[in-house]
């Protein structure tokens, strides 16, 4: 599954796996994930995902998110990852980092890339 964010929040990562119990796998829930070409997305979960994937999982559940998502965003989003040398949530091993800088870089991100996709509709 290929992930469609950069970075996982510690303090997120923690909370989950304070309410995680590794001997019932079905505790994280299962993760939500969509195609677009030839590959699977992983559309949100990131952090209960590599949960699992600190903890030794190979394998977690996941289900066909039926939302209506902007795959415009989501592909620029999985491109950036690709770029980075993110293809699977093992890839964001070394990329937990803190609250803030999980909000500052990250969220900002998303958030330019969102107002300049609008910029660009209304100019269409």
């Amino acid at each position: 599954m290929q992930p469609s964010q950069l970075f996982i929040s510690y303090a997120k990562l923690s909370q989950v796996m304070g309410g995680f119990h590794p001997l019932k796998r079905g505790s994280l829930g299962p993760i939500p994930v969509s195609e677009t070409g030839d590959q699977v997305v992983v559309t949100d979960g990131h952090t209960r995902a590599f949960a699992a994937f600190m903890c030794g999982f190979s394998e977690v559940r996941a289900f066909w998110d039926e939302d209506e998502l902007d795959w415009e965003a989501y592909e620029i989003c999985v491109e950036w990852c690709k770029k980075e040398g993110i293809c699977t949530v093992a890839d964001l091993k070394n990329r937990v980092v803190p609250p803030e800088q999980y909000r500052t870089p990250w969220l900002k991100r998303c958030r330019e890339m969102q107002q300049e996709l609008e910029a660009s509709r209304c100019q269409k």
